[in-house]
């Protein structure tokens, strides 16, 4: 090829790079976003949040099986709203947040409901104990923010939480509801 050709064509490409969009990156808003849980002691609901937590998203509704979650939480920053169980949180019968300062979910794969509804497979890890976990959520838009929501069953003790006197099912019961709202930016059409 000579000089003469060339330079249109990479004139060309340079415009043809220039005028197409990069492809947004999919982004966790943080202060629009929650992640909470909810538990009964002595069959009273009792609640609690984290406060820190973050997100990998990579969702196409039209490319689902292509289509990922990463999420961390940072166990240290769980509070129920009182001094005494926010200083028993981060302890060993509970989270033992010196030893696993994070607990994880990434996802295996995605399945399309209907009605904006998904189901979103893979494993949840707490405490070094690793579960497959099914994570019902559905998904709204609004102008550029998508906000995945839902509520996600665990057993407490399958993750070693609340060990030795509170492994009792009687003081806390072992299923967990644990409810999320993700707010997402850079996320396509659903």
């Amino acid at each position: 090829m000579n000089t003469k050709t060339l330079l249109p064509v990479l004139a060309t490409l340079l415009v043809a790079s220039v005028a197409l969009p990069a492809a947004a990156q999919q982004k966790l808003l943080p202060a629009q976003s929650e992640l909470s849980f909810v538990a009964k002691q002595m069959g009273v609901p009792v609640s609690g949040q984290f406060k820190r937590f973050d997100a990998q998203v990579s969702f196409d509704a039209a490319k689902l099986a292509a289509s990922k979650v990463s999420f961390t939480v940072d166990m240290g920053s769980a509070t129920m709203g009182n001094v005494e169980a926010d200083s028993a949180l981060p302890t060993l019968p509970w989270f033992n947040t010196p030893k696993f300062p994070q607990a994880t979910f990434t996802s295996s794969a995605f399945k399309a409901l209907g009605a904006g509804k998904y189901e979103l497979a893979g494993q949840l890890s707490i405490k070094g104990q690793v579960r497959e976990v099914l994570v019902p959520l559905t998904m709204t838009q609004t102008g550029a923010v998508t906000v995945a929501t839902g509520v996600v069953p665990i057993k407490r003790l399958a993750f070693k939480i609340g060990e030795g006197d509170w492994a009792d099912t009687s003081m806390v019961a072992d299923d967990v509801q644990v409810k999320f709202k993700l707010a997402l930016s850079g996320v396509g059409k659903l």
